[in-house]
Parts: structure tokens; sequence; C-alpha cells
């Protein structure tokens, strides 16, 4: 027999799109704490995003309506009363009842419900009352282990069932590997690192490839050359992604973004402030990702007249710049914290590229600061830099 399709509401799926947008948890903790697969949230918010503009032409969509909704009002009027507790049990209802086990059932009880006595949830939940109000004995054996599992996780993220199993018989823990197994399906905990690595180049073959632009240039004033790029950052609960846009000639990183997703509205985002704050480049490197070979970021390139240049496949070096960036950022400042929540490391991340920019010696740059250098290069150069924006990120 087929598995049968789960519907989603489109009240689930908007709180779940704002919930995306409000960047305050990573896509995975947001999936595991809705049962809902990652991919199903990155689609449901192109939707939503690829849509947006009709909310911006409401009355079209009121028209329509209006008749339709006169012609309802008395009947609408008489039914209230009646419905209306019955809408609240089925909304309720709907919300909440989806094939559940005994101990989720009980999780899904609000006694603080003003609406709905608990007698009544136990009800439409085919629950009996006397099973809620049983309180399991505590495990503490069990409690014990997740502690200890959580805390190998957390040390060591690449290990799997069977070396988390060693790993707590060695620190003398009784427990056979099927529960380990069963533990880390409870906690939601994978190896991270036994796979391949996360890749944040995945190119698209419909989209056009552009020349490497770079190769045997001399690169000698500020905005001659710009590049960017996207790395992964693992936080509590899950990966966020960090986009910046670095300037070649003074290694000044002129805007950055964090994002739960990896996709063309963060390369945008980027983008744009990098072009709102300090004018254009001549020439903008990239890699060879979907997001960056996209109609829309080429072509903004273009209408830029900016000259677009892409690494060879498979050349990280050829975006040396950045790469040098991550490095610095990553060992300096981000491998030496844990960052419990996308805030947490935006604030840290902003803090550190103020650092980088204003404070930090470079001995490339013959010990002097990105930023000065970039500002000396334009006033050299006879550039017009009194508009632009002198609070690097």
């Amino acid at each position: 027999m087929s598995k049968k399709r789960i519907t989603y509401s489109i009240e689930l799926k908007t709180r779940l799109v704002l919930e995306i947008l409000k960047g305050e948890k990573t896509l995975n903790e947001i999936a595991s704490a809705n049962n809902i697969t990652p991919k199903n949230l990155q689609n449901w918010k192109k939707m939503f995003l690829e849509n947006a503009e009709m909310a911006m032409e409401p009355s079209r969509i009121i028209k329509e309506y209006k008749n339709e909704i006169n012609s309802k009002e008395e009947e609408i009027e008489l039914l209230q009363k009646t419905v209306g507790k019955i809408m609240v049990e089925k909304e309720w209802l709907m919300g909440k009842l989806r094939s559940l086990g005994l101990f989720d059932k009980k999780a899904l009880i609000e006694p603080e419900l003003e609406e709905l006595s608990i007698s009544k949830q136990c009800e439409l939940l085919e629950l009996n009352r006397s099973t809620f109000y049983y309180k399991p004995k505590l495990n503490i054996k069990k409690d014990n282990i997740l502690e200890q599992i959580n805390k190998i996780y957390e040390e060591v993220p690449i290990y799997g069932s069977c070396k988390v199993h060693q790993q707590l018989l060695e620190d003398g823990y009784e427990v056979s590997l099927n529960s380990v197994f069963k533990y880390r399906q409870e906690l939601g905990l994978k190896a991270i690192l036994a796979v391949k690595p996360i890749n944040t180049t995945i190119p698209a073959k419909e989209h056009k490839k552009y020349p490497y632009k770079l190769r045997d240039i001399e690169i000698n004033r500020a905005n001659q050359v710009w590049s960017t790029d996207i790395t992964y950052i693992k936080i509590k609960g899950g990966f966020v992604y960090l986009a910046s846009v670095i300037d070649w000639h003074s290694k000044a990183v002129l805007s950055h973004r964090i994002s739960n997703t990896m996709d063309t509205e963060l390369v945008m985002d980027v983008l744009n402030e990098a072009l709102l704050l300090y004018g254009k480049p001549e020439i903008f490197n990239t890699d060879q990702g979907s997001q960056y070979t996209s109609y829309v970021h080429t072509q903004k390139l273009i209408d830029e007249g900016i000259i677009i240049s892409m690494d060879g496949k498979g050349r990280a070096t050829d975006n040396i710049a950045i790469e040098r960036f991550w490095r610095s950022a990553k060992c300096e400042r981000i491998y030496l914290n844990e960052y419990n929540s996308i805030k947490e490391l935006k604030n840290d991340v902003k803090d550190y590229i103020k650092f980088y920019n204003h404070k930090r010696f470079h001995q490339t740059l013959n010990y002097k600061k990105p930023i000065e250098v970039y500002y000396d290069s334009l006033k050299f150069n006879d550039k017009n830099y009194d508009n632009l924006n002198e609070n690097v990120a």
C-alpha cells in the first residue's frame, strides 16, 4: 500500500516561512521542530518570495470577491455563533492530530487553554484522561547516557553510532549498540563529517559560465576587482551560511550576510549592499555555483557594466583573496567560540569584520589596515569617496 501523502495547511506554510525569514533558527531546527523536511521549507520560502508581489496589490483581489462577500454577510452572521465553537475544536484538532503515539499525544495537551478543557482535549485526541495524568518513573540511567551522547557529539561530531558506543564504553557506561542508535535518533543527531563535506558550490548545467579574468592581471587599486563566496558555519542545531564581498587590492570586506538557506536571495543581498555602499568594481569574481550563475545575479552585474569573472572548475585558489579571509575569520574567531543561536553568530561575525577592517594589521599590506588602504587608494586615484560609508560592517 502506498504511503498517504501529507497535506500541509496554508497557515502552517506561512508561519514557517516567516520563521525562516526571521533568521533566528537554522533550517534544520525549524524542520525538526515541525516534522517537515528542509527541502519542503526551502520550496515554500521560494514560492512565498516569488508571489510576494501579490501582497502589494490587494485591491484587485478584494474587488473580485466583494460581491460574493456581500451576499454571504447575512448568512455568516446567523451561523457565527453556532459554528464558532465547532471551528475552534476543528482548527485545534487539525493542527495537532497527526496520527501520533501516546507520548506525543500527551505532549499536545494544553492545560492552560481556556477554549477547550483537558477532558475535551483528551477526547479529541482519543486519549484516556487517566493516561494524561500518569507520571512515569524517571530513568536516571538513560538520562545520563543521553547527556553523555550529546557531549560526545559536541566534541566529536564526525562519530557515528558505532564510535559513540565505543566511546561510551570507554567512559564507563553500560549500554548496547542498538540503544545508542535509538538514543541518537531520539536526539536527532547524525554524523556531519563522516560523509562528503557540505559543498557550497553547486553548479547548474543550464546556466551560462563565464571565463576567469584575473590571470596575469596586476591588481593595484581599490574597486578594480571584487570577489564573493559562501562558506558554512556550524552552530548549535545545524549549519548557517556566510556570504561576503571583498576588495582584492585592500582586502577590505565590503559587505556580508548570514542566512539559514543558501540561495539567490543571500548572494543578491550581499551584492546589492556592497554596490550601494561602495560604488562598483571593474571586475567581479565568483565561483561557478548556481547562485552566482543565475540570471538575476549575472544580469545585475551586466546592467551595472561590470565584467564577470568566474573561477575555473575545482580551482578555489582562483578566488584566493576571500579564501584567505575565510581562513582568518575561522581561525582567529569562529573556531574559538561556540554559538547557541544565529543571533549570537551574527553579532560576533559583525564584531570580527569591524576588527578585521579597521584594526587588524596585514603583513601583505605593509602592516596597514584594509579600510585604510581602501580609502587611500581611492584618494590616490582621484575617486569620489566622500559619499561612501566608512563604517564597514
